[in-house]
């Protein structure tokens, strides 16, 4: 039974879309630092002295921190104004960005980059609760297009960004520029987005405790499995974390007061299959980005710019496609698009695997991210409208913040999995090597007699993050046509 749609919608402001911009600012600069990182950690890793283990904690400590608030902020958005706690998030990412870029060590860097999650869980659930405040349902597929132009190109473009900061300043800029792109985003949204009416809310703190509880000692137990030889405490850490996160969802069914998370949501099929769809490619974009870095740097000789120029294709495919798509979704059936943006996804990882090898030329590896920035056009904006679109405005909050958490959760178990599946193909395909610490502060191409066994280890964990996406796509295959078009 489909949630009920607001009968009539109350507009907000008289220029959403300058108010968009605002937002797109903020969640484009929090998008980037998703994957900026990806093109610089074989330097972070050089300069810090850092196992691959830590540096795979440099993302999965941002992601962590990022996906377990976020069941709260949403709520938090809808209690005291979305707009207030889009502009405190500013405020955290930003001044963790600087401490980030300041950082001595990998564990300081690890501590700054949790900080930095917090920052960016405090904005994302605004930005999606505020289109659905700002937009009638007949235009919300519009607007969704331009965050998913937002969310799709600050993912590609992430790589690229860092790239080019990296090898000209270090790779501490690739923190420090957040830091005016953060001032001119906060005073943007103080001049442009709207103050909307509130709902007041009681919070969980027993489901936020549980949550949070359960998914660190998953994603700890999946990231540091390998390096302690998957010992038993390893396997009753990930039990335990998974007990964890079935009493969260028990208590979420039994609560007297506001849960977290509203299983009422759930019975809406098109946010349900979304959530599922939004997870898989979380998981692949996050997870695979690391060895594909890996690869192309430390097999390839590629600098850091120049391995992030191979995903440029997908940052301009993805922005010029995504707002047609996003027209065209307010008028035909969301599974046309959708599932054929994650089975294209899928089939783009697939072939990128196949060429990672010492002897393939360069633009082989172009042509899997040209696919891969068409799929990704049919896959953020229109399941971010379709999940969204049929729910009432007063869970708007909650429903961005589940949605959100889910796109963040898939994310930081993707980078998690991939890591320690990169780290257990090393081990078996180049026996007796050790890649957990630099000899020296500079960052080259591996030895010829190792970059084969290398490179089948980087291939080989990405196809990890395809298998996911197929299941992503046979769920939204099951995808129903919104309320407005029936």
């Amino acid at each position: 039974m489909a949630l009920p749609v607001e009968s009539t919608f109350k507009p907000v402001t008289d220029r959403p879309w300058a108010a968009l911009f605002a937002l797109c600012l903020g969640f484009f600069m929090i998008l980037v630092d998703m994957t900026i990182v990806a093109v610089a950690q074989p330097e972070i890793k050089a300069s810090l002295d850092a196992s691959v283990t830590g540096i795979v904690w440099v993302t999965s400590a941002y992601l962590l921190t990022y996906a377990v608030p976020l069941l709260i902020t949403g709520r938090l958005g809808d209690k005291i104004g979305p707009k207030i706690v889009f502009q405190a998030g500013l405020v955290v990412f930003t001044a963790a960005s600087v401490w980030c870029g300041l950082s001595g060590s990998i564990g300081e860097l690890i501590v700054a980059r949790g900080l930095q999650g917090v920052g960016a869980a405090l904005i994302t659930p605004q930005t999606m609760a505020l289109i659905t405040r700002m937009f009638p349902p007949e235009r919300r597929g519009a607007a969704m297009g331009v965050w998913g132009t937002v969310a799709g190109v600050a993912t590609a473009v992430g790589p690229l960004l860092g790239g080019v900061l990296t090898d000209s300043f270090g790779w501490e800029w690739i923190f420090f520029v957040n830091l005016p792109v953060g001032v001119l985003a906060l005073v943007l949204a103080q001049i442009l987005v709207p103050t909307v009416e509130t709902h007041d809310h009681k919070f969980d703190w027993i489901g936020v405790v549980l949550s949070a509880i359960g998914l660190s000692a998953v994603v700890f137990g999946i990231q540091e499995g390998e390096s302690f030889d998957w010992t038993a405490w390893i396997w009753i850490l990930i039990g335990g974390g998974l007990v964890f996160l079935g009493v969260f969802v028990w208590w979420q069914a039994r609560t007297s007061g506001e849960p977290l998370v509203p299983l009422s949501l759930f019975r809406n099929r098109n946010f349900t299959l979304s959530n599922v769809g939004i997870a898989s490619m979380g998981f692949a974009v996050s997870g695979s980005m690391i060895p594909i870095m890996f690869f192309l740097q430390l097999v390839g000789g590629m600098s850091p710019t120049r391995s992030a120029l191979i995903m440029v294709p997908m940052a301009v495919m993805t922005g010029v496609l995504a707002p047609l798509v996003g027209r065209v979704l307010d008028t035909v059936h969301p599974s046309l698009i959708i599932a054929s943006g994650l089975l294209g996804y899928a089939v783009a990882t697939v072939w990128l695997s196949l060429v990672m090898d010492p002897a393939s030329p360069v633009w082989s590896m172009l042509l899997p991210t040209v696919l891969m920035g068409v799929s990704s056009a049919g896959i953020w904006a229109p399941l971010g409208a379709t999940a969204t679109r049929d729910l009432p405005w007063h869970q708007a909050g909650a429903g961005a913040g589940v949605y959100n958490t889910t796109r963040v959760v898939g994310s930081v178990i993707g980078a998690s999995a991939i890591g320690a599946l990169m780290t257990s193909r090393l081990a078996a395909n180049l026996p007796g090597a050790d890649f957990n610490h630099s000899d020296t502060p500079d960052v080259g191409r591996l030895p010829a007699m190792v970059r084969g066994g290398f490179a089948d280890a980087m291939g080989q964990s990405v196809l990890l993050g395809a298998g996911i996406l197929l299941v992503g796509f046979v769920c939204t295959l099951f995808l129903k046509r919104p309320a407005h078009q029936r």
